[in-house]
Parts: C-alpha cells; structure tokens; sequence
C-alpha cells in the first residue's frame, strides 16, 4: 500500500495588472521618458513616438514590470505618493530623474496625459 504525497506546493504568481489606471501609467512613463530621452540623449525620434536609446529602453521595460507587479493595482497612487517604494535602490534615482524632468513638460508636449496625471495627484490626498 502506498501513501500518498501532496504534490510539492508551487509559489502562486499574481496576474499581471492590465486594468486601464495601469495601461495610462505605463503610457505616461513612456512619454515621459520619451521627453527626458530626447532632451538629455539627443534623439529626437523619442518623443514622436519613435524608439529610446537603450539606457531608456532599459528604464521603461523595468518601469512598466514594476507596473505589472504593483501590489496595489487599479488603486494606484503616483509614485510620489505611494507608501511601497517598488523601484529598487540602484533604479530609484534614475526613475526620480526622469519624473522631476519630464512631469513639468507633460502639460505641454502631452496634455491629456498631464492632465490626467494631474487629477491622479490630486485623487491621491
């Protein structure tokens, strides 16, 4: 007679957020880096839409798997308000940059973007 095992557990991955507060977050960190990209890096191609030079690829593929493995989700605060710092220590500053360089310049070169970051903020308190 043989016993029975329990089959080993196996670690439950959360789905990835894909709700629309996300979706405009990851578009709005996009034109934002496309903002900064084309101001510090010199490519013009960043804010048409057109691709990052790779230091700023590198910084929106990681930005955007923070987004998907936000513990909060559809509740999401803005970064500057949020309670869990989910960028880690060596990405912080840089993300920190780019939203203090690229978040004035919204109004203008995004305006429904920065309009709706705006009213995120706002939300937040």
């Amino acid at each position: 007679m043989q016993m029975r095992t329990q089959p080993p557990a196996t670690k439950r991955l959360r789905p990835a957020n894909h709700g629309r507060r996300v979706r405009r977050e990851k578009r709005t960190i996009e034109a934002m880096l496309g903002i900064y990209c084309r101001d510090h890096h010199g490519d013009a191609r960043a804010s048409r839409g057109g691709s990052l030079c790779d230091e700023c690829t590198t910084l929106l593929r990681y930005a955007r798997q923070r987004l998907d493995n936000c513990v909060f989700g559809e509740l999401k605060q803005p970064c500057s308000q949020c309670t869990v710092h989910c960028y880690s220590k060596s990405m912080r500053p840089r993300v920190l940059e780019v939203m203090r360089y690229a978040g004035p310049r919204m109004t203008f070169r995004h305006p429904v973007l920065g309009l709706f970051h705006m009213l995120d903020k706002l939300r937040g308190r």
